[in-house]
């Protein structure tokens, strides 16, 4: 891989780049390092050019992600939360509505909506979303900001009633849900070119037993999905550099 370095501007000039000339006065450029000082300075209109080259400073390489990760969205949601255990409960909460209201659609467009349906559902406020009316689920389908699916927001409020017997229940849903992946993350150890599997027989259980207690948008794609966001599995390809930082 070839090694970008850095070099501080400490005299007054101007570099061409890209065709323009760009005013470069105390500022801090990168170049090649096989790209001379002296074909740095003949870019400069004064010359000599008086510059400090830090080599302990190389260029930033992309680390090697999944393939699925590409775009901001997908970068920031990969790199920071697909795959990390999470047990906070209306993180978890959270997760579950929004891998239903995914069914038929591509991730990227709940992630694009991710903070639309915050503010609409009371950040995911399950005490608050059981008590839902008539009125307010026709004000969520006028709202642009989230998917305007009558059957998703009822599952939404259906899954919030559910949501809190599982709590009074179980003393946490962070517990029943995490007792379909024997309380910690299986490592599934996938390269990239296996692709990921749609469910198991994990989530096969895992959507059983929510249907049988009245949750809606449950099956187990949507149960693996959401034990792949919450860490209850690590489906990170082992080139990808999350893989081995989770464990």
């Amino acid at each position: 891989m070839a090694e970008w370095f850095w070099a501080e501007i400490w005299e007054i000039g101007r570099i061409q780049r890209h065709s323009r000339g760009e005013d470069m006065r105390g500022r801090v450029i990168e170049f090649h390092d096989n790209f001379t000082r002296r074909s740095l300075e003949r870019r400069i209109s004064l010359s000599p050019l008086k510059v400090v080259i830090d080599s302990s400073v190389t260029e930033k390489v992309e680390p090697k992600r999944c393939s699925w990760a590409k775009g901001e969205l997908y970068i920031q949601y990969h790199d920071e939360e697909w795959g990390v255990p999470q047990h906070d409960e209306r993180a978890l909460f959270e997760l579950l509505i929004l891998e239903g209201a995914q069914a038929g659609l591509s991730w990227s467009t709940i992630l694009a909506k991710r903070e639309n349906y915050r503010k609409a559902f009371d950040n995911f406020n399950a005490r608050k979303i059981a008590r839902y009316d008539a009125e307010r689920v026709e004000k969520l389908l006028a709202n642009s900001g989230i998917v305007r699916n009558r059957l998703k927001i009822a599952a939404t409020i259906k899954n919030a009633g559910e949501f809190l017997a599982v709590q009074k229940e179980f003393g946490s849903f962070d517990s029943y849900m995490w007792s379909f992946a024997d309380t910690k993350p299986t490592a599934v150890r996938r390269r990239e070119m296996e692709g990921i599997a749609s469910r198991t027989t994990e989530s096969d259980a895992m959507s059983k037993d929510l249907l049988k207690r009245g949750f809606k948008f449950v099956g187990s794609t949507i149960c693996y999905a959401f034990m792949q966001a919450t860490g209850m599995v690590n489906d990170h390809a082992r080139e990808c550099f999350r893989y081995s930082e989770i464990g």
